[in-house]
């Protein structure tokens, strides 16, 4: 484990997101007062709407120094071509100070692909590992469960699943102290056999990898705690996160519906506000901070792009527990028995 004592340092690109500087900034002054960590911030992006941001909150236990980018990669940018154009966005430099060993952490809610992307490029990938994958936190019954990959790599191979489960394995032992953490494949069917090629092959695979595997699990046992990592492609990952997001808001919407021409339910509903409120709290994407890039040789976390100064401020706490815990030398470590991988 790291010292305790050195500070950290994470880069936070200050131009991601929808709302920009203003929610980036504010969510990372939250996190500075909040944190017992001696944090070094580095806030990157136009130094004119950092400033201005910055001065509405006064005094902090640190300043933040500024590193100053002429270019944005907006959320429509292509990746690859933003990459080429805009060398000189927040994304890329922000990660051009962890390749340069000036941070430890980079987070941003910015462009998810050119995020991946820009990883790959400046910090590479970890020995064993043949493509990365999005690790997010699912809230459900026993503490939720770890999603990987939700975007990161749309198409696997079944050496790709296995990777994916050794790395969520360690994530969710060290960062969410899960002890010997169940590892499933997300299938249509728990016997084995089911699913398609990439599933089988894959199971075939986890049956000898040092990964506490517990075999298919269905969707549908997903929120009941099945299992505390599920494993899927980067394609089937992504849909059903963007499922479970809209549901989580479709059903606070309907409960307003309801309440709204009910005299008596409105009653009702002051009795029940700290249950709607700690179910809120529970479901929501802010309490979780951001998602791990796991894979590359760095730490990457990658927010929502409609992220609020809440989930802001818990992604950097996110990224100074993986910089505390030496998150990539565990991974590290589990894999070193993993055979070479050549990279396409």
């Amino acid at each position: 484990m790291a010292d305790k004592n050195a500070p950290i340092g994470i880069a936070i690109d200050a131009m991601g997101g929808d709302a920009g500087p203003q929610v980036v900034v504010e969510g990372v002054v939250r996190a500075m007062r909040a944190s017992e960590e001696n944090l070094d911030i580095y806030l990157v992006g136009d130094t004119h709407r950092i400033e201005l941001e910055l001065g509405r909150h006064g005094d902090l236990p640190k300043r933040p120094q500024i590193e100053h980018t002429t270019q944005e990669i907006q959320m429509e940018d292509k990746a690859a071509s933003s990459l080429r154009r805009k060398k000189d966005s927040s994304i890329a430099r922000g990660l051009q100070l962890q390749k340069d060993g000036k941070v430890q952490a980079f987070v941003s809610a910015g462009n998810t692909g050119a995020v991946v992307a820009s990883s790959l490029l400046a910090l590479g990938r970890l020995p064993g590992v043949r493509r990365p994958g999005i690790a997010t936190y699912v809230p459900g019954r026993r503490g939720g469960y770890v999603l990987l990959d939700v975007g990161a790599t749309k198409d696997c191979k079944p050496v790709d699943l296995v990777t994916f489960g050794q790395m969520g394995s360690v994530y969710a032992e060290r960062i969410l102290k899960r002890p010997n953490p169940r590892i499933g494949l997300l299938n249509i069917g728990e016997e084995e056999g089911k699913g398609n090629e990439l599933t089988r092959e894959a199971f075939e695979l986890f049956q000898s990898a040092e990964v506490n595997f517990i075999g298919n699990v269905e969707s549908n046992a997903l929120f009941q705690g099945a299992a505390d990592v599920a494993v899927c492609d980067g394609f089937v990952g992504n849909v059903i996160l963007k499922f479970a997001e809209s549901m989580v808001e479709w059903l606070g919407d309907l409960v307003r519906e309801e309440i709204q021409p009910r005299p008596m339910a409105k009653i009702g509903a002051l009795f029940l506000k700290p249950v709607i409120g700690a179910l809120k709290q529970t479901l929501s994407y802010e309490e979780y901070g951001g998602a791990p890039l796991l894979g590359v040789d760095g730490i990457t976390i990658i927010c929502h792009g409609r992220s609020s100064a809440r989930a802001i401020e818990n992604a950097v706490h996110t990224a100074a527990r993986f910089v505390r815990h030496d998150i990539n030398d565990e991974i590290k470590s589990k894999l070193k028995n993993a055979s070479e991988v050549t990279v396409d």
